[in-house]
C-alpha cells in the first residue's frame, strides 16, 4: 500500500535525521569546548596573523566541513519528510471525501494541525485507510553560539538546540526577525519554548533579561 510505504519511509528518515542531529551536536560541542574552542566561525589565526597554536587547526577545519555536510543532509531529509507528510495528508483527505461521496456516514475523522489523523469509522464497520499518526515537528532555527553565564545558558539552553517554537513563533517567513521581536516583547517574562535536542522534543522556560553581555539571551540563532 502506497500510504503504508510512505509512512515507513518517513519513520526511517526521522531516525536518520535524529542520528544526524546527534552527530551535529557532538561536533558543535567539540568546537565550542572551553577554554579555547573556536566555535563554528571563530578565527583560526592569532592577533599577529599566524595560525593559532592553542588549537588543532586541521581537526577544527575537518569538523566544520563535516558540520556543513550534515546540515545539508539534514535539510534534504527534512524536506523529504515534509513531502511525504503532504502526500499522506492529501491521500487521507481524498479517501475521506470518497467515503462521504459513497454515502457512508463518517462518525470520527480528526485531522489536526499536527497531521495526526485517526481512522474514520463508518456505519458499515471499520474502513481501511492510511494510518497517519505521524507528528512532524519542524525546527526553524539552531543555537550555534551561546555565552557562558548568559540568560540562555542559565536557563538550560544548549549549543545545537533546534528551536521548534518560541512563545508564539513557529516556522514560517522572517522567523529570525519574529524571534527577535518576541524576545524584546517578553523582556523579564518567562517564555515557554520547545527545542529538539538529539532527536527529542524538550519544553523549556527561558526569561529574556539584561545581563553583563550583549542581547537579552546571550546566544545566537541561525536559520535551518
Amino acid at each position: 500500500m502506497v500510504g503504508t510505504n510512505l509512512k515507513a519511509e518517513s519513520m526511517k528518515l526521522m531516525d536518520k535525521r535524529s542520528a544526524l542531529e546527534e552527530e551535529m551536536n557532538i561536533i558543535i560541542q567539540r568546537l565550542a569546548a572551553p577554554p579555547n574552542g573556536p566555535g563554528l566561525s571563530g578565527n583560526l589565526l592569532d592577533s599577529e596573523g599566524f595560525p593559532r597554536a592553542d588549537i588543532d587547526i586541521p581537526t577544527v577545519r575537518a569538523d566544520r566541513r563535516r558540520l556543513a555536510e550534515l546540515r545539508n543532509d539534514h535539510k534534504d531529509i527534512t524536506d523529504k519528510i515534509n513531502q511525504n507528510i503532504q502526500l499522506l495528508h492529501s491521500a487521507r483527505l481524498e479517501q475521506t471525501a470518497t467515503v462521504r461521496d459513497s454515502g457512508a456516514t463518517v462518525l470520527d475523522a480528526n485531522i489536526g494541525p499536527s497531521l495526526s489523523v485517526t481512522n474514520p469509522i463508518t456505519a458499515r464497520g471499520s474502513f481501511n485507510v492510511i494510518d497517519m499518526d505521524i507528528t512532524v515537528s519542524r525546527p526553524f532555527a539552531m543555537i550555534d553560539e551561546i555565552t557562558e553565564a548568559s540568560p540562555a545558558a542559565e536557563d538550560c539552553l544548549q549549543l545545537g538546540d533546534q528551536i521548534v517554537k518560541f512563545a508564539n513563533v513557529e516556522i514560517g517567513e522572517n522567523v529570525l526577525q519574529r524571534l527577535a521581536a518576541e524576545v524584546q516583547k517578553n523582556e523579564n517574562q518567562a517564555v515557554p519554548l520547545v527545542v529538539m535536542r538529539q532527536g527529542a522534543l524538550i519544553t523549556l522556560i527561558v526569561t529574556p533579561r539584561a545581563w553583563s553581555g550583549r542581547g537579552l539571551l546571550g546566544c545566537h540563532f541561525r536559520t535551518l
